[in-house]
């Protein structure tokens, strides 16, 4: 097993754990939009102070100038609204209705945000008291300069304490957050490149965006290079994923509202360079009535109780000509073969779309504990007529008692964490330089996959790792083992024949 990462969280932890005194004060269904909220509110009254200050600074009277900030991907915060004046207001009895008022003001000001805010501060539920001090909290501990690292901590806390929401609030959770190691897995092995396209027709809370942008800058991009496209049926979090983009400055297309993919496509005229997803699993009732002549379904129609191949179709339908996608699927995916679905997944893999399989392990979901797989499909792939399978289900740590992680960069030991070896194994592939382990990876031509009926399950491909090497001849080993077996047995007669005399010692017979 991997060893773990020594992330540092020790701030958005100290964010979390004090926010927590809200628990209590607040419902539980408000009490995400309430943090969140906060975080956005601290977040962008920063990076206006510290524009503002820059300006003053210049000289030029650009101070109030709207474009001298949007220029900079900066929110203009109007007076009303900075963080000076809700601090002032701590420790009031209005220090609700002046957070609300100030979320009015950022939403009239910036087009982008309208009816995205919480607006809930105010609220009779919501101790006033506490809230204040939540308040003093975030003016004392949430400071940027101009360090790489301070620009990222608020966007770091807020992922922080989605997932913290994610692991409390269980299945419901899940709708707004993939774990960070499927996203940075995913994001790894697709390697967005600038001046891309990136599109994610289930969006949740943005993660896969978030990833995609790092990994850019990582490799010498900027965040402003990719072109985010998403949508979210959900409305709150919609309203998340919109904040999250704000708070890391990325410039995302989610549409004007929330909507159903299958129903109503925001982006029917897409086609994106990367896709990348984490649709809602085995989705039943996703309204295939009335969706059966819909163009997407170009390799079969899905079925009305599953549906994962619409998801796929979906996908494949919005790729550019060299278009790649990565999605996180149920293993069910690999190997139906009711209500058509064996059929569908063996017109895509004939089509020579399936790049790579890797199975991942259980408890990386908060959600959930059935393990899934990532499925890797392309337009053009560079290995013709080949598919690569990874079983990456004995990888990664256990955080807790309930959650799997993977690591990340160069271990303590020297060797490479868990994603960045599947990252690896599946850049050998595409290079036709990956030697194949037993029980890891394996590459099989579609004629090999069609022996096995399109089944894609990576078990069934990659074999069983080889265990340590036994150099004792046959027979030899063949004597020793029925010897100890024949003693085994003497000592097992000699056991039952003590029990009956102790048995009949007391009186008893069998």
């Amino acid at each position: 097993m991997a060893e773990k990462n020594n992330a540092n969280i020790g701030f958005e932890k100290q964010i979390w754990d004090a926010a927590c005194v809200l628990w209590g004060h607040i419902p539980a269904a408000e009490y995400r939009k309430v943090i969140v909220g906060l975080i956005f509110l601290r977040y962008i009254s920063c990076a206006f102070e510290k524009r503002y200050k820059a300006l003053v600074a210049e000289g030029e009277g650009f101070e109030d100038d709207r474009d001298a900030y949007a220029s900079e991907n900066v929110f203009f915060v109007p007076e009303e609204a900075r963080w000076e004046k809700i601090s002032a207001a701590a420790h009031t009895p209005e220090i609700g209705k002046v957070i609300d008022t100030a979320m009015r003001a950022i939403e009239l000001e910036n087009k982008t945000l309208k009816d995205v805010l919480p607006k809930n501060y105010a609220s009779q539920d919501l101790d006033q008291r506490v809230l204040g001090n939540v308040v003093d909290l975030f003016t004392n501990k949430m400071q940027m300069d101009d360090t790489e690292e301070s620009k990222d901590l608020l966007g770091r806390t807020y992922e922080y304490c989605i997932s913290q929401f994610a692991a409390y609030e269980g299945v419901k959770g899940g709708e707004f957050y993939t774990p960070s190691s499927i996203v940075k897995t995913i994001v790894a092995i697709l390697k967005p490149f600038s001046n891309c396209r990136v599109y994610d027709p289930c969006c949740g809370s943005g993660g896969m965006f978030v990833q995609s942008v790092k990994f850019l800058q990582a490799h010498s991009g900027k965040r402003d290079q990719i072109a985010v496209f998403g949508q979210e049926s959900n409305a709150d979090t919609w309203k998340m994923a919109k904040m999250n983009m704000a708070i890391r400055g990325i410039d995302a297309n989610f549409g004007p509202y929330q909507a159903d993919t299958f129903y109503s496509d925001l982006h029917p005229q897409l086609k994106a360079d990367f896709i990348m997803a984490n649709p809602p699993f085995n989705l039943s009732n996703w309204g295939q009535d009335k969706l059966k002549e819909d163009k997407r379904w170009k390799y079969g129609l899905p079925p009305a109780g599953n549906a994962n191949f619409a998801w796929i179709q979906h996908m494949i339908y919005h790729l550019a000509p060299n278009g790649k996608l990565g999605l996180v699927l149920a293993n069910g995916a690999l190997s139906s073969q009711t209500s058509g679905e064996g059929e569908i997944r063996k017109k895509i893999i004939e089509d020579d779309l399936v790049e790579g399989i890797v199975a991942m392990p259980t408890q990386l979901f908060y959600s959930v504990t059935i393990p899934v797989t990532l499925w890797f499909i392309s337009k053009n792939k560079k290995q013709k007529g080949k598919t690569v399978f990874i079983d990456a289900r004995k990888m990664g740590y256990m955080v807790d008692r309930k959650h799997r992680d993977f690591t990340e960069g160069v271990q303590e030991d020297g060797s490479i964490g868990d994603i960045d070896r599947i990252a690896k194994a599946f850049e050998d592939f595409q290079n036709g330089t990956l030697d194949e382990v037993k029980g890891f990876c394996s590459v099989k031509t579609t004629e090999e996959i069609a022996a096995q009926d399109y089944v894609l399950t990576p078990g069934r491909y990659v074999g069983i790792e080889d265990g340590p090497i036994d150099d004792e001849p046959f027979d030899d080993k063949m004597r020793r083992l029925t010897s100890e077996l024949s003693v085994m047995f003497d000592r097992s007669h000699e056991l039952e024949d003590e029990i009956r005399k102790k048995l009949g010692a007391i009186g008893y017979e069998i």
